[in-house]
């Protein structure tokens, strides 16, 4: 089963020097024997600044530097960016690039919470993505869908075994327990190893951001299908390499039964 890193960086407001960051991290990932590299929701630029700026489609200028570095380092790379939509807004895109593949998945679930309205510029995406790596399925999900169980049991029922989770979790009283909790609670739900790879907290690093916008608090976090953190970094920016196998996603949905008896 492929290695995967997973790298918890602090984007800016600049593509061109974040770019800077994922070419770091793809470097320090791969040293330590990894096929996947896994970056943050809004890697490509941090919320809190106006997006339709930056937005790009998958065949643009950020997403082939992306595809080249994946190529450079035979790697798979997996980064959050931003994509035009059709109505105006734009999309949260997870790039997936590298060992064949070029694609990107639309968000689905919105970050309408918290006093943060997410779709007044962003669009919402429609369909799960899963992709193959040396024979592993992956699922992708986008922070607040980590909060929507259907979501990765239907990843699951497409044939993942691992689900990574770019993140850009927002701050405040409660909110590193919600994120941990909930990485291992839909572990539990699908059986599928859950990767949740977050931005780095800017107040870790001494930088001042908008208070309003969700821009990371850190704490990345890896748990295997029985609801176990196998890996969990802290606040600021840290890469870390971890090995999954897809024998124990396969005991925990036996064990738990958490697919085979569903009733609705």
């Amino acid at each position: 089963m492929p290695r995967i890193g997973l790298c918890q960086i602090g984007s800016g407001d600049d593509p061109g020097a974040n770019l800077d960051l994922v070419r770091a991290g793809v470097t320090a990932a791969r040293e330590g024997g990894a096929e996947v590299v896994v970056f943050p929701e809004a890697t490509m630029a941090r919320f809190g600044r106006p997006l339709g700026p930056v937005a790009e489609p998958l065949d643009g200028p950020w997403a082939s530097a992306v595809a080249a570095l994946a190529a450079e380092h035979d790697v798979v790379v997996v980064a959050g960016m931003f994509t035009p939509a059709d109505d105006g807004r734009v999309r949260n895109t997870v790039l997936v690039t590298g060992g064949g593949h070029h694609l990107g998945y639309h968000k689905i679930h919105l970050y309408d919470a918290f006093g943060f309205a997410e779709s007044d510029t962003v669009a919402p995406g429609t369909k799960p993505v899963t992709f193959d790596v040396g024979g592993t399925v992956f699922g992708v999900a986008t922070c607040y869908d980590v909060r929507f169980p259907e979501l990765f049991r239907a990843l699951a029922d497409d044939g993942a075994d691992v689900v990574v989770v770019p993140a850009s979790w927002g701050a405040g009283e409660g909110k590193r327990e919600q994120w941990e909790v909930l990485v291992r609670a839909r572990a539990l739900d699908s059986g599928c190893w859950v990767l949740g790879c977050g931005q780095a907290d800017p107040a870790a690093s001494g930088i001042e951001v908008n208070p309003n916008a969700p821009t990371g608090i850190g704490y990345s976090t890896v748990s295997d299908g029985f609801g176990r953190v196998r890996a969990q970094l802290g606040a600021g920016p840290e890469t870390v390499v971890v090995d999954v196998e897809e024998a124990v996603a396969a005991k925990a949905r036996e064990a738990t039964g958490a697919l085979a008896n569903r009733r609705l």
